[in-house]
């Protein structure tokens, strides 16, 4: 049976997906889902006693961060309604997490082959559909920077130097790259803020019964937790480093987005969300959003202290390494062959990967239109163009195998990004003046 077909009928075999709610310790949240007999229970420990006042507006950021996680548990049956026995929403909440589930859902859904409609693939139905705003209760001041390991998140950490003694990382499940780029920064242990998020599993088992998995909108965790965490440690801004190039879609002709709760949209539905349901008191935006990543990589290159330790690829994160074999790291290898040799490159990821010809697929839908970009966190085709015009001019006539191939397709001098300044973002006023 294919994956569509295995929707279908996991959607007939199991109606009903129950958040029945949430514990917490003064160390720890402890989440309860269920589809029908398997129950899961996802978990985020945390500094002992931090949680251990407990307020209204806590409870309800906690019953949010819920929101955010069940999907990913969801997504393993689809079940046609969605019970919340836990928290109030009310119907425009109901529609905001519709659209964030089918949006952010949209890479499970092509890949899976399963053509799932907004208005059918979920039903939410709450206990309480009341609307509940509750205040911050305290004051904030200061940034929590959520730092991932790689070049973006170091580039922010770089430009918000001026603010070093006002700001804390943010880092879930901290790792070699994650804590060593904070380290770099001048960051300790005792300025990160390191939960340890635990999936469930039973999620694990249910995926290799045969039950669906894929991608799910995990930047939505990221959003709802750090708003968490920076209520609980007193912080005014959160600070991502998600670029303009989050935005673009990565099916030809289709509006699917691996990125989605990385992009514009979501970063403005969220605001609104807080200022609707939680408190604008603390503001979320990303502060690299003007930028490109072609920019955001230029930048970056100044900073060669991160060359050793930064690291942003998938399959090498766990053991903190360049697996120089994915399209995650040829995106980034491409982007900064722009600016540096390729013997500094291969010092970075281990080998030259333009001179690898089994790579051709992957290049390919990297820079050309009409081809699926691969499903990773990787940025324009345009963006990719402009930086191997600048590898090749940057190499002479020795090219190694891939930008010699790309050569000889004559491509157009393409546009140049130093300009480029997208307006359409939330970075606070005075902090403008940092991209530009």
């Amino acid at each position: 049976m294919d994956n569509a077909g295995k929707y279908r009928e996991l959607r007939e075999m199991h109606k009903e997906f129950i958040y029945h709610g949430y514990d917490i310790a003064d160390d720890g949240i402890f989440f309860h889902f269920s589809i029908d007999d398997y129950h899961f229970y996802p978990s985020w420990k945390t500094e002992s006693g931090l949680l251990k006042n407990v307020t209204p507006f806590l409870e309800y950021i906690i019953f949010n961060l819920g929101m955010a996680e069940l999907v990913s548990y969801w997504k393993c049956a689809c079940p046609p309604v969605v019970k919340v026995k836990c928290g109030s929403l009310d119907e425009k909440q109901c529609l905001w997490w519709k659209k964030l589930y089918f949006n952010g859902l949209g890479e499970f859904f092509y890949r899976n082959n399963i053509d799932a409609d907004f208005d059918s693939f979920m039903q939410i139905v709450p206990d309480d559909n009341g609307k509940r705003k509750y205040s911050c209760e305290r004051e904030v001041g200061g940034y929590l920077v959520a730092v991932g390991g790689g070049k973006d998140s170091v580039v922010s950490l770089e430009l918000l130097r001026k603010y070093h003694d006002e700001t804390l990382c943010y880092i879930i499940n901290p790792r070699g790259a994650t804590v060593e780029c904070a380290k770099v920064a001048g960051f300790d242990e005792s300025k990160i803020v390191g939960p340890r998020r635990t999936i469930d599993r039973a999620l694990l088992e249910r995926n290799a019964d045969g039950y669906l998995n894929g991608h799910t909108p995990f930047s939505a965790v990221v959003a709802f937790s750090a708003y968490l965490f920076a209520y609980l440690y007193g912080k005014k801004y959160i600070v991502l480093s998600n670029e303009s190039s989050a935005n673009e879609t990565y099916v030809s002709g289709r509006q699917v987005n691996h990125q989605y709760s990385k992009s514009t949209e979501f970063e403005r539905d969220f605001r609104s969300y807080v200022t609707d349901y939680l408190d604008d008191g603390i503001q979320y935006f990303s502060l690299l959003r003007p930028w490109s990543e072609w920019q955001i990589a230029k930048k970056f290159v100044t900073y060669p202290q991160y060359f050793p330790v930064f690291q942003s690829c998938n399959l090498g994160s766990k053991t903190d390494t360049w697996c120089a074999d994915c399209a995650k790291c040829l995106y980034v290898y491409i982007l900064l062959s722009a600016f540096l040799d390729d013997e500094t490159l291969v010092k970075i990821f281990g080998k030259n990967m333009l001179d690898c010809e089994k790579y051709e697929d992957m290049f390919d839908g990297l820079v050309l239109d009409g081809k699926d970009k691969p499903f990773e966190c990787v940025g324009t085709k345009s963006e990719v163009r402009l930086s191997l015009y600048m590898a090749i001019k940057r190499r002479g006539e020795k090219l190694p195998y891939l930008l010699s191939r790309y050569a000889k397709t004559n491509p157009p001098v393409p546009q140049s990004m130093d300009n480029y300044f997208d307006n359409d973002n939330f970075v606070p006023q005075h902090l403008i003046g940092l991209l530009k």
